[in-house]
């Protein structure tokens, strides 16, 4: 680590000639399909918010769940998930990638702190199934602190990887592959290890992943990594019993003898069953079924579930259309960013966002094993969403420094004399470049 940062320090101070971008006018588009999914997942809980909320009372025998606690709870999540996404925004991305070694190592020690205050049972880490995963934070909430990892790993990894472009080293194995790898499984280490989240982990990796194509990793390297990455997570799904379990009880799909109450297989079962209800058009806001407490985490894992069950299939459709047109954007700004560190970035909040979306739609449909990983914006819960939206605000904000045409087609930066006025986003309302 003082190496890397030695060397991020030595970049910045060498006089390194980069392409002269003209601050312009953002993809606002990233602003109108976030707001409109944070808009379906606020409505979301407004309809099953009081029927999670009674069948909490009656779990715990209290009156303490109100009708409207988790709309409010919600609301307050959204609130500071758009405080987020305009910070990033507006803070200088100087500023970001200067401090990308800081924020890196905040979110380990904050993950150090969560695992040493869980092994001496303080309050302060909130533990269930031998694992803690969050800080309690009384009437504030709760904080995940590998969300803070997953942000510090993608503006850090992409500095790195940035430099290591300029000099033409990315498939370099002393001199990328393993200082990247071993940041990696530091960080595997914390949330798969510790904190026994294999979402998270997989995450982490498809953010990785998604900078090191970007950067041009050669494809014997990639499937190389690609099959190390495949034998490390069957490795660590064979050493933990619970994830064997769910792997179990994916692979015994839909065998109606294996269907019961009791059975691990109830989950999945209860998503498709809410999926199926719904039908065409769904049974409509405040109709559903599953939420009344069939379908376990309906307020927040399997809220994708729920909305099927709500909307219909027609409604899932939307909502899927709304994530692919987000990350189509966020593709089409990586491929119109002269600076490396820029697209590099932006390409890791692609491959964030991506995996969530992935992950969580495919175990509610039953083609992969839940992950208890969380769906962007929609699910109940403030530290996803907040850093999601964060991590939005800074492909906003890089969104300002793109190029007319892609840069791979170009193969060099902006030529001064085919700028556009300053006030239009460079590709908005235009047609295909690529």
């Amino acid at each position: 680590m003082p190496a890397v940062r030695r060397l991020l320090r030595r970049e910045g101070s060498q006089n390194v000639e980069r392409p002269i971008v003209r601050r312009h006018r953002p993809d606002y588009h990233i602003i109108l399909y976030m707001g409109l999914l944070m808009l379906l997942g606020l409505i979301i809980m407004y309809a099953i918010g009081p029927q999670r909320a009674n069948v909490l009372n009656n779990a715990y025998d209290t009156d303490y769940y109100t009708s409207m606690y988790f709309f409010v709870k919600q609301t307050v999540s959204l609130l500071l998930a758009l405080a987020a996404f305009f910070l990033l925004a507006m803070t200088p991305f100087e500023w970001v990638k200067k401090h990308a070694g800081r924020l890196l190592a905040g979110g380990f020690i904050a993950c150090l702190i969560l695992s040493v205050a869980g092994f001496l049972n303080m309050g302060i880490a909130q533990c269930s199934l031998g694992a803690c995963r969050w800080f309690e934070l009384g009437p504030l909430g709760s904080l995940q602190p590998a969300e803070f990892l997953k942000f510090g790993l993608l503006v850090f990894t992409a500095g790195f990887v940035a430099i290591r472009m300029r000099q033409g080293l990315v498939n370099d194995l002393h001199k990328t592959l393993i200082p990247v790898g071993a940041v990696m499984l530091l960080a595997i280490f914390f949330v798969i290890g510790l904190q026994k989240d294999m979402g998270t982990g997989i995450v982490l990796i498809a953010i990785l992943a998604s900078m090191l194509m970007v950067a041009g990793l050669s494809r014997k390297i990639g499937v190389g990594l690609g099959i190390s990455a495949v034998f490390l997570l069957i490795l660590l799904i064979i050493i933990a019993p619970h994830r064997m379990e769910r792997i179990t009880t994916f692979f015994s799909g839909d065998d109606a003898s294996s269907i019961s109450i009791d059975d691990a297989n109830y989950h999945i079962t209860h998503a498709k069953i809410a999926i199926g209800s719904g039908g065409l058009l769904g049974v409509g806001i405040g109709n559903s079924v599953q939420a009344t407490g069939y379908l376990p985490e309906a307020i927040n894992d399997s809220v994708f579930a729920i909305m099927g069950e709500t909307f219909g299939f027609i409604g899932l459709t939307l909502i899927l259309l709304l994530f692919a047109a987000l990350l189509i954007r966020l593709l089409r700004i990586v491929d119109h960013l002269p600076d490396m560190w820029m697209k590099l970035a932006v390409a890791g909040v692609f491959g964030w966002l991506a995996a969530h979306v992935i992950l969580n739609v495919a175990a509610m449909i039953g083609i992969f094993p839940l992950t208890g990983i969380t769906l962007p914006l929609l699910s109940f819960g403030g530290t996803s969403m907040i850093f999601i939206a964060g991590a939005l605000g800074l492909a906003f904000q890089l969104s300002r420094y793109t190029i007319h045409g892609s840069v791979n087609k170009e193969n060099g930066y902006e030529n001064p004399g085919t700028r556009r006025g300053i006030g239009r986003s460079r590709y908005a309302g235009r047609r295909s470049t690529s």
